[in-house]
């Protein structure tokens, strides 16, 4: 079976496609791969897996971690979610510019979103689960938020009035993130 790169973004994104058996009894697919992502410049060293359930209109984000960096690939494994990647990195061409994908149990999109960008989702369904394989142990000392509707990334969410945990809703807009001395740990290196 094969992983493949459906498509690229934003210089450091990756939508991934793998390989799906299907028959009348179910599915079967390789969701990761180390020698298959090395073969792709995809990183193969994961350190933590997290699974996440939430309800429709749920929206988590936008999450990212400084040190250690932590990238994520993300995917939906029970119902469906967009997904959602700013790229924060300072200096970066593509800074301040976001991507989303709808993602579900039924397309099996993944999304590689690498250390330097934001990361968020809101549930479509009337629930769903997101698992992510992370590149980085969570320190909860280093991480931080940009916030959801910050009217500088005009993200076009599919909500209007999300529901957000406390801090999410009170998160740091990309101006302020960039003015921080943390910003720093995210220069781009192209």
């Amino acid at each position: 079976m094969q992983i493949k790169i459906a498509s690229r973004h934003l210089n450091g994104l990756v939508v991934i496609e793998p390989d799906v058996f299907e028959d009348e009894r179910g599915f079967f697919m390789e969701v990761y791969r180390a020698d298959q992502f090395q073969a792709l410049g995809l990183p193969t060293d994961f350190v933590q897996d997290n699974h996440s359930r939430s309800q429709k209109g749920v929206l988590r984000g936008l999450h990212f971690q400084w040190q250690p960096p932590m990238g994520k690939l993300m995917r939906v494994t029970l119902g469906s979610a967009f997904l959602v990647a700013v790229d924060i990195r300072k200096g970066s061409p593509t800074i301040g510019q976001w991507f989303g994908i709808e993602a579900s149990d039924r397309n099996k999109k993944q999304v590689y979103a690498p250390a330097g960008f934001a990361r968020g989702f809101c549930v479509l369904s009337d629930v769903a689960e997101i698992q992510y394989k992370c590149t980085g142990i969570y320190n909860s000392q280093a991480e931080s938020g940009i916030l959801w509707n910050d009217p500088a990334l005009d993200i076009s969410w599919p909500v209007n009035n999300p529901v957000l945990s406390e801090k999410d809703g009170r998160a740091r807009t990309l101006a302020q993130w960039l003015a921080s001395p943390e910003s720093d740990f995210f220069a781009y290196r192209p």
